[in-house]
């Protein structure tokens, strides 16, 4: 299984823990990238990321 750390913040995903949070992750993807940002990261950027604004940005 691969381990999910989030972009922001640097928390790991701990499906064994709670699996039900595993879905309120976010994910990003591009050309050659993956990020994936946890629920509190993404509800603190969810203008940033819906506006479809550079994570540079926030």
């Amino acid at each position: 299984m691969v381990e999910t750390t989030c972009a922001r913040c640097g928390r790991r995903q701990d499906r064994a823990a709670n699996p039900v949070e595993a879905l309120t992750w976010v994910v990003e993807q591009g050309p050659g990238f993956r990020r994936w940002l946890c629920p509190q990261c993404a509800r603190t950027h969810v203008r940033d990321i819906e506006g479809k604004l550079p994570s540079d940005y926030w």
